[in-house]
């Protein structure tokens, strides 16, 4: 039977645009559905946004650095709602962009919904379509301990026209992390509650011990091994010990899941798993054939950059001349803590578990402030397979963190042994040379 599109994708964010320019401009006939705004969390409450805050939150502390270098610069008051005014303005800018990079499709505007397997109801009507594309992302997790409706979540932040002084913030992941940082950078007080010992549980142990030591000393109030039981009214906050902190706002950041509710993903036959992700094979399909899931709604790297190349994979794969191949084994991130923390492959215990593997470990005060006396410092970390001496994995805490780790990450995913580090010259002085000057082992692993 005639469809109305070749391609129907719904969510218009990073991996969804992606995906539906590349099947257009390989000559489709595509649409696009997006219920909120273009360009998705990435775009409008994640990546772009968080990362302008966390810029304006290290303007106090470069102000007092300065004077270890001979400055007289005097601190200043800082105006939130003039923050949350210019990046409205960039964020409309971009949501410009994202619907221009639409012009060969079909846009619509509204949440999207499976009526059968090819049939899709939206804005009022019903299209059909030979393949469907879903790339919905995901929405914050809202606790279920008593009060939580006195709390905010991530998305949120991005829209309070004040920002109060006394912050509590649950959790430990990126998002926890990346708005104590935040906060504290603009003056105010912040407790930050996990159930772990220390924060972003799945990184390398040096770093999150090291973020640990450094949120302290920023003066961010670390509550390890300890939960919320519950938030009254006035926002006290009552931890599962017993104690209590009294909060001008109560931030609940647990994390993120897939945003599948009210899809009609059982009219269309669609199989879904854990916190309603959805299960897909090596060519992003999922149980129905004819119907694809990328990007955070599969909640398997849910970084932005893999959610683009699986919708440029997909559209090259689906219409065009063949799939373009990215390497997903050994993907970089980046933590906009303060400091950043940057990371690709393999951890020291991961790497562990797989045999020996040897571990070259530098903690240093960078240079900057041997001048300006701040109590910060970097750690580079390098994880080698002892047997074949490549590097398996690469981890920095530090400034510039994610800047130096893009370039390092392809080192490592070309396969660079520990010998190609040593022989490479540094750039000195920097803090990147690190990398290629530590020649003493640390210690064995495994």
């Amino acid at each position: 039977m005639p469809y109305d599109f070749d391609l129907f994708v719904i969510g218009g964010g990073s991996g969804g645009v992606r995906c539906a320019r590349m099947a257009a401009g390989h000559g489709a006939k595509v649409a696009v559905a997006e219920e909120a705004a273009w360009g998705g969390t990435c775009v409008n409450v994640g990546c772009v946004p968080k990362k302008l805050m966390v810029m304006a939150s290290e303007y106090g502390a470069n102000v007092a650095d300065s004077h270890g270098f001979g400055w007289n610069t005097q601190s200043g008051q800082h105006d939130w709602a003039a923050l949350i005014a210019a990046k409205d303005a960039e964020i409309y800018r971009l949501n410009g962009i994202y619907k221009r990079l639409m012009a060969n499709c079909t846009a619509f505007e509204g949440r999207a919904r499976f009526i059968d397997p090819h049939t899709i109801e939206v804005a009022g009507q019903q299209v059909t379509a030979a393949r469907i594309v879903i790339a919905v992302g995901g929405r914050p997790i809202i606790p279920d301990f008593a009060g939580a409706e006195h709390c905010i979540v991530s998305d949120d932040v991005f829209h309070m026209q004040t920002l109060p002084q006394r912050i509590t913030i649950a959790g430990s992941g990126f998002i926890a992390v990346e708005f104590a940082g935040i906060f504290a950078g603009l003056g105010r007080q912040v407790d930050l509650i996990y159930r772990a010992d220390l924060p972003l549980r799945g990184f390398d142990e040096d770093l999150r011990a090291g973020l640990a030591e450094a949120m302290a000393s920023q003066g961010i109030r670390l509550h390890p091994g300890r939960t919320i039981s519950s938030v009254s009214a006035t926002k006290t906050v009552t931890l599962d010990n017993g104690d209590t902190l009294e909060s001008d706002l109560v931030f609940s950041a647990l994390g993120r899941k897939p945003y599948t509710g009210d899809l009609g993903l059982d009219a269309a036959g669609v199989k879904t798993g854990g916190m309603g992700s959805i299960p897909v094979d090596e060519t992003n399909a999922t149980n129905q054939p004819h119907i694809y899931a990328i990007g955070d709604v599969t909640n398997r790297i849910n970084l932005t950059p893999v959610a683009i190349a699986e919708g440029h994979a997909l559209a090259d794969r689906l219409y065009g001349p063949g799939p373009r191949h990215w390497n997903l084994d050994r993907v970089a991130a980046a933590v906009f803590s303060s400091p950043p923390i940057a990371t690709v492959g393999l951890t020291e215990i991961e790497a562990a578990a797989n045999g020996p593997t040897d571990i070259y470990l530098e903690k240093f005060t960078p240079m900057r402030h041997t001048l300006s006396k701040r109590a910060r410092k970097t750690i580079m970390k390098l994880v080698v397979d002892q047997v074949t001496q490549k590097v398996v994995g690469a981890h920095m805490l530090g400034e510039d963190a994610p800047e130096i780790i893009q370039g390092i990450s392809i080192a490592i995913n070309a396969g660079a042994t520990k010998a190609d580090f040593d022989r490479t010259v540094g750039i000195h002085p920097t803090a990147a040379e690190e990398f290629v000057t530590m020649r003493t082992r640390t210690r064995v692993a495994g």
